[in-house]
């Protein structure tokens, strides 16, 4: 667990979790530190120490099962209490410490670094240096909240802490995070020296010694209290105050730094507490880490099929979609066959790749060779024989199952017989679309998000005849690109659209009902969606919406029941003109520098009523909305509860504090939630009757996600 040897006076204490994937702090391995520290300081025979891992990170942070498992705030104070304890002995010892940081160093790893007399990294420009306590719900727990802006002056250690910001070693020399970066060859070697020549005149802390005073001033000065006043005001803007962590970051700094540090560091106990039986912070934690580390991880993959490589892929459609996909996969180190249906309208869609990449140029993130490295990979052509040596096709034309149809033929004709087919259609079934190909167990739904080079969700959707080897291969792909993928079942619009799509309607409903359109779009704001939704609505194009429902009446011919939204955009597209952001009118007018105002005219389209519902009703008829249909698609087996919420997260920006459309249903209780569906479909309709399934489940006092 710690391995301790000491060499000619000095000491080295080696984190080993060999139970685990990587070095994690639990309640045993922080006791093994915490009495390898203590024997060290013990030790006559030692006159310095180095802490190191003989792991390919150094530490990667608290062990979030046993974050998970904890019930009261007793429980937590008792767990998090032992390391920062050591923490304190380890940095007010007579015996300098040194940090020799052979990798990744995030958290409760860093925090240990932060406490060290000396803290050396090696030089990789992947080790990544941070406290991201944050993103999780929680925040540093042994000593980051003190330690971090008594080093480098609060202003500075804010962003670390408040944003979980991560830094590589050069990055966080130039912060003041680490004192040296060494070569990985030489980093104990050098870490030993600094120790025997230079370590015992460097045992006292700053914040110990009686003259100290904060870098960059104090709390209680004028400049320091602008920066938190500020912050504050950007952080509850952008939480809308259902994410607890920034806020108690904010107050374990500002009153902990008003104090002696082990005031402080009992400050900053109490807080973690407090979030680490949060609902909140487990949901953060449940999806944000364990589901997506899962999908991520492809645990859904068919286990028994090889793992597949690839080397080409070819792309059908240069349009906004298919350029995306071909920019991602040269990207990826692939070469890409774009084709259209001209040369000329490929090479359009290669400019699409090269506009981001001179973009990446002129911030200095990426080299002019680099750029045109990757450029190199992609082919622009109308010639479908470039195809023929292609591992994997991904068809990216319009939404028309006959113009997919004839692509998918034309396609297959010339491709090796063990090429995968792809669709990216978002809303036509998979098992439709191939049946125009000649063979099906090889037809899969590759379903990306656009702007694709944006987005991190792919679904991978299983047709009727999609074999399992499509499936997982599939799924390498998208790992190849460093996406998220998700398994979804076949149905017309899948997962995502399916549930998301529940959202912009419900709006449209509500703005045909009369609600005031200020109303529904804080309502969303507020519940912690990332955009107003009809502004949302405007950026991926009302015309769009609009034609979907085109599609649907002809698909359904007379059995097609009008729907509430209908007749919104009928009178946006038909009526009005307003196609969305895409032509500066939409329900927000646009100015040519990208500013907004909802569109002035739209009381006279949609009459607001004289008596407005709550805010709290238009939130819950907008949030939970897109939780039973989530529901529904669970229930149907389209897709599994933690995909489920993989994807609401990954795919349109569901509140991760709710943990996602299936975990909100948790997080209210299915009991509660199903009652309130149930009040819902009798006044608004059967959009809200919640499927059998949950019904039962409410029944049985049961949840989705354990």
């Amino acid at each position: 667990m710690i391995e301790y040897c000491v060499d000619d006076g000095i000491a080295t204490l080696t984190w080993n979790v060999t139970d685990r994937p990587m070095n994690v702090i639990n309640q045993v391995s922080a006791e093994a530190f915490g009495v390898a520290v203590e024997r060290a300081i013990a030790d006559e025979r030692v006159k310095g120490i180095i802490i190191t891992s003989d792991r390919r990170e150094f530490v990667a942070g608290g062990d979030l099962q046993l974050i998970l498992n904890i019930k009261t705030a007793e429980e937590s104070m008792s767990i998090t209490h032992r390391l920062s304890a050591t923490l304190r002995t380890l940095e007010r010892s007579p015996k300098p410490f040194v940090a020799a940081i052979n990798g990744s160093a995030l958290g409760g790893g860093l925090e240990i670094c932060l406490a060290c007399h000396r803290r050396i990294v090696a030089d990789n420009p992947k080790i990544e240096l941070g406290l991201p306590e944050v993103t999780l719900g929680l925040l540093p727990a042994a000593g980051g909240t003190q330690r971090l802006p008594r080093m480098i002056g609060i202003k500075h250690a804010l962003p670390f802490l408040t944003e979980g910001r991560r830094l590589n070693p050069q990055a966080a020399l130039k912060a003041g995070l680490v004192d040296e970066i060494v070569p990985a060859t030489t980093l104990r070697e050098r870490a030993r020296e600094w120790l025997l020549a230079e370590g015992a005149l460097h045992v006292v802390k700053p914040w110990d010694e009686k003259a100290f005073k904060f870098p960059g001033g104090a709390v209680q000065t004028s400049g320091v209290q602008q920066i938190f006043a500020g912050i504050a005001g950007q952080t509850l803007a952008k939480t809308q105050g259902i994410y607890p962590a920034p806020e108690a970051i904010l107050a374990c700094i500002y009153d902990g730094c008003q104090v002696d540090i082990d005031s402080g560091l009992k400050i900053e106990q109490r807080h973690f507490a407090r979030l680490a039986i949060s609902v909140t912070t487990k949901n953060l934690i449940r999806t944000k880490f364990f589901s997506i580390g899962e999908a991520n991880r492809l645990a859904r993959r068919p286990k028994e099929i090889p793992t597949r490589s690839f080397r080409k892929v070819g792309v059908l459609g240069a349009g906004m979609m298919g350029a995306g996909v071909a920019h991602v996969s040269a990207v990826a180190g692939l070469d890409v066959v774009l084709l259209d249906v001209s040369v000329e309208s490929a090479k359009k869609g290669k400019s699409y790749s090269e506009k981001i990449l001179s973009k990446q140029v002129a911030n200095g993130r990426m080299d002019l060779e680099t750029r045109d490295r990757i450029l190199a990979r992609v082919l622009p052509t109308d010639d479908y024989s470039m195809l023929s040596d292609c591992d994997i096709v991904i068809e990216a034309v319009f939404e028309d199952r006959q113009v997919k149809a004839e692509t998918t033929r034309r396609a297959e004709a010339v491709l090796p017989d063990d090429a995968i087919f792809a669709s990216n259609t978002s809303t036509l079934p998979i098992t439709s679309l191939a049946s125009a190909s000649k063979r099906p167990h090889q037809f899969v739904g590759l379903h990306f998000f656009s702007p694709v080079e944006k987005m991190p969700l792919v679904e991978v959707i299983r047709g009727e005849s999609t074999g399992d080897a499509a499936i997982a291969h599939a799924m390498d792909f998208v790992k190849l690109l460093r996406k998220t993928p998700i398994l979804v079942g076949d149905c017309h619009s899948f997962y995502a659209n399916r549930a998301f799509g529940r959202l912009p309607y419900e709006a449209m409903i509500l703005l045909q009902e009369g609600v005031c359109p200020n109303l529904v779009e804080n309502a969303a704001r507020q519940a912690g969606m990332p955009m107003p939704t009809l502004a949302l609505v405007d950026e991926f194009s009302i015309e769009l919406l609009y034609k979907v429902l085109k599609q649907n009446r002809a698909d359904q011919g007379d059995s097609y029941v009008e729907q509430g939204q209908d007749a919104v955009l009928v009178a946006m597209v038909e009526k009005s003109g307003r196609l969305g952001r895409k032509n500066g009118k939409g329900f927000y007018d646009y100015t040519p520098d990208g500013k907004r105002t909802l569109w002035p005219d739209l009381a006279q389209h949609f009459p607001t009523s004289t008596v407005q519902p709550s805010l709290e009703e238009v939130t819950k008829r907008l949030m939970y909305v897109q939780s039973v249909e989530a529901a529904r698609c669970v229930s149907e087996g389209i897709v599994t509860p933690k995909d489920a919420d993989v994807g609401s997260l990954l795919g349109w920006g569901f509140p991760a504090a709710l943990g996602g459309a299936i975990s909100q249903i948790d997080t209210i209780g299915a009991e509660q939630f199903v009652a309130e569906c149930d009040r819902m479909a009798q006044i608004y309709g059967e959009r809200f009757e919640v499927p059998a399934q949950l019904r039962e489940m409410a029944a049985c006092g049961e949840r989705y996600v354990a």
